[in-house]
């Protein structure tokens, strides 16, 4: 079944997957904005999305992409190319094109970009910050936090007491300070990465590792990516021998495989919510056809009870996890809304609802497994799934990171990610860093000591156990 690599070098995907999402996979449409300035035929000029700190320059000549922070402005991409990298063609003919809509199938909100009448004073020739000077590269790094991050409140953290830690910084210490601050928010979509320097720093690993050791001791004790592979194979192996008796099926590129446990129980283990096709246009498409697949299976199989496994699953895209939860309502429902910070204040919520798709929807009794492993856009179909009446938590609570990665460039060409949107339930309950888990009599951790010694799956059979009550 599924190799599942070190797990931070598949943090390290996830998040490059939301940056190159929305460098790449973004689609561009005009829309007319009644209050801005008179229109302008030529695309040409700049256009800034306020709660990403992004401003794009067009020109005929080479385009650019730049972020903000309150004191300066960085280059993101200094040959932004974007009929290639939307990839589509910039109409010049468009009806009032004071806005830009950034629209992707993948995403479960829009990014607007409204047109300046000037150049943005941080983004003049000679205000662009380019320096390996640590001091400037602290202060827009503390900066952009304190602009853009969503969850200083949320996870205990006084940002302002930190900023002036500029007068310590040296060349030798960056990172370090960088780390000691980031590692405070314990924030799983929370990096810094300097490919030059072979830096890379995630805000919430060493929280996840004290996770998955709650239930572990002794030589079983998760200390690297290397010890959670290790177990993380055995529990693989244990899944697809004793539980499925070597009889399932996986996608290609395996990101789901499914089976069946017993006469009347399936089991379906989500990996991912992204990568089901080498190109995102086609991943939706892809993503649903390998569904209608899986529910034929599930519906031929006469099964009316089912196990969905998130438990390794790191996240990807909203849209996928909500393609998928679609297979299982038969009636549209609210499901999740979400909202950028914007100043002192946030953007409007949008909101986003699950629709049945495919001619056979699964809604007999459904065990959801989760664990501290399930991130990101896996969270978001754990929004979907848990309000349906006939959908049971089993597991432990999810990591608790919901947000798209909104990602910067400093101005030494390092890349920090952070979480800038609120996600909340149809009840406008936030679970950000708190997670979304089971009742306490379905609490069973992801790895266990008693799991591995006696070669079995507390969560599986448990989920058996409520499956058959």
């Amino acid at each position: 079944m599924y190799s599942h690599n070190d797990i931070k070098i598949e943090v390290i995907k996830n998040v490059k997957r939301c940056f190159l999402f929305l460098l790449m996979g973004l689609f561009i449409a005009c829309q007319s904005d009644d209050d801005g300035p008179e229109p302008e035929k030529s695309i040409n000029g700049f256009w800034l999305a306020a709660d990403k700190g992004y401003i794009i320059e067009v020109n005929s000549d080479k385009n650019v992409l730049y972020n903000i922070n309150t004191i300066g402005c960085s280059i993101t991409d200094d040959n932004f190319d974007p009929e290639a990298s939307f990839g589509i063609m910039l109409d010049q003919d468009l009806t009032n094109p004071n806005e830009l809509i950034a629209i992707s199938e993948l995403s479960a909100s829009d990014i607007k970009f409204t047109r300046l009448v000037n150049q943005n004073e941080f983004c003049l020739p000679d205000q662009i910050a380019n320096t390996d000077d640590p001091k400037i590269n602290f202060d827009h790094f503390w900066n952009t936090f304190n602009d853009y991050y969503a969850f200083f409140e949320t996870r205990n953290v006084d940002w302002s007491q930190y900023k002036d830690l500029r007068e310590q910084v040296t060349s030798d210490n960056f990172y370090d300070i960088l780390e000691e601050l980031v590692l405070q928010l314990e924030d799983g979509h929370v990096i810094i990465d300097d490919e030059a320097n072979t830096i890379f720093i995630d805000s919430g690993l060493l929280s996840l590792f004290a996770r998955l050791n709650l239930g572990l001791s002794g030589d079983f004790i998760i200390e690297s990516g290397e010890d959670y592979d290790k177990l993380y194979g055995q529990r693989i192996e244990t899944i697809r021998s004793k539980y499925l008796g070597d009889a399932f099926e996986i996608d290609e590129r395996q990101n789901l495989a499914w089976g069946l446990i017993s006469d009347d129980i399936a089991y379906m283990n989500v990996f991912s919510m992204a990568g089901y096709s080498s190109e995102e246009k086609n991943e939706l498409a892809t993503l649903n056809t390998l569904l209608d697949r899986v529910l034929n299976d599930l519906k031929e199989s006469g099964v009316s009870k089912l196990i969905i496994d998130t438990r390794f699953n790191l996240g990807g895209y909203d849209m996928v996890s909500v393609n998928i939860a679609s297979r299982f309502v038969n009636q549209e429902r609210l499901v999740f809304s979400k909202k950028a910070k914007l100043g002192d204040g946030f953007t409007e919520s949008t909101s986003i609802s699950v629709t049945p798709k495919g001619d056979f929807q699964f809604t007999g009794d459904i065990v959801l497994l989760t664990s501290p492993i399930t991130s990101s856009a896996a969270e978001i179909f754990a929004l979907c799934m848990k309000d349906l009446p006939y959908v049971t938590i089993v597991g432990e609570n999810t990591n608790g990171v919901f947000s798209d990665v909104l990602i910067h460039a400093l101005p030494n060409g390092a890349l920090i990610g952070l979480s800038n949107e609120v996600y909340s339930d149809a009840q406008g309950v936030v679970y950000e860093a708190v997670g979304i888990g089971p009742i306490d009599e379905n609490r069973i951790p992801l790895f266990s000591n008693s799991d591995f010694t006696e070669e079995k799956d507390g969560g599986i059979d448990r989920a058996i156990e409520v499956l058959n009550k």
